[in-house]
């Protein structure tokens, strides 16, 4: 029989954290983080990333793996991810994967990387064209339909080209053999619970989280990264916190609205990764986060 992964997700604010701490406690566990930001050093307080105290009381992988002006793919992150996985099996502990960045989830889960190379030169030459341009030579790449890409996004549709170009396949192809592949942790079961709150609860949630990282120093832990070269890394520069205090830094805006700002932003967020959760998960256990009673109840297994 395949080892046992235990998966705990749910969206920002939910309180991951602390029942992931408790079941880990209970069944000498180890965490391994799926959160996308977790992964730069400084990051602290507008990532809600666990504290000291709270790593003192179980140990935790996959955070603070890099400066801030360094970037992190999903490629990355599973090398990252199987290693940790594999050391802490060979300590005979369970692993309890926590966090609420689909992507990264995902790759418990099922593939989320194939082997398409993209070429330096290629990425410039694509990158270069139009909108129009690149939906063009997408269209006649792929003479039987786009299918469900979404060609008013850039990005996608950048990616898109990239790969079709590089592999010399359209995108039909492409996805026919991405359903293929095995995914990273292929030779593991995973049991997969997800915390849920009712809407006004967790806006509450969201609302005094906001509140604690202001008090605590966010804006100066910001002021610290920008010198660091926050700005240089879009990823961060661009998640909730951190983005609305580098437009106040910038002159755009007044510490006096931040904390509004930065709610509605997160209200935003997990509306979301709802919808995410909802579409993208296989069938897995929700439970409502304020009606667990006991760590034990978080999984079957």
């Amino acid at each position: 029989m395949k080892p046992l992964l235990h998966v705990l997700t749910g969206p920002t604010a939910v309180g991951k954290t602390e029942w992931a701490l408790r079941w880990a406690e209970a069944r000498g566990a180890e965490i391994v983080s799926c959160d996308s930001l977790l992964f730069y050093r400084g990051m602290d307080l507008g990532t809600a990333k666990p504290t000291a105290a709270e790593r003192a009381r179980v140990p935790h992988h996959l955070i603070d793996l890099c400066e801030v002006t360094q970037r992190m793919d999903i490629t990355d992150y599973v090398a990252a991810a199987r290693r940790a996985v594999a050391e802490i099996a060979a300590r005979g502990r369970a692993v309890l994967v926590t966090g609420g960045s689909g992507f990264y989830l995902k790759s418990f889960l099922g593939p989320v990387a194939d082997e398409v190379t993209v070429s330096a030169e290629l990425r410039a030459e694509v990158g270069a064209l139009s909108l129009a341009e690149a939906v063009a030579q997408l269209a006649k790449l792929n003479p039987a339909g786009l299918g469900a890409l979404d060609v008013a996004n850039p990005r996608r549709v950048v990616r898109a080209l990239e790969r079709c170009r590089a592999a010399g396949k359209t995108l039909a192809v492409l996805a026919a053999e991405f359903a293929q592949r095995p995914g990273p942790f292929a030779d593991w079961r995973v049991e997969l619970t997800r915390l849920d709150r009712a809407p006004e609860e967790l806006e509450a949630r969201i609302a005094a989280r906001v509140g604690a990282m202001l008090r605590e120093g966010l804006v100066e832990e910001v002021r610290r990264l920008r010198a660091a070269g926050l700005e240089l890394n879009p990823s961060a520069a661009g998640a909730i916190g951190y983005r609305e205090v580098l437009a106040v830094l910038a002159g755009a805006g007044s510490e006096a609205g931040l904390a509004a700002e930065i709610a509605r932003n997160t209200r935003a967020l997990v509306k979301k990764q709802r919808t995410w959760f909802r579409t993208q998960l296989p069938a897995h256990r929700v439970l409502g986060a304020g009606a667990v009673r006991d760590a034990g109840e978080l999984f079957a297994g």
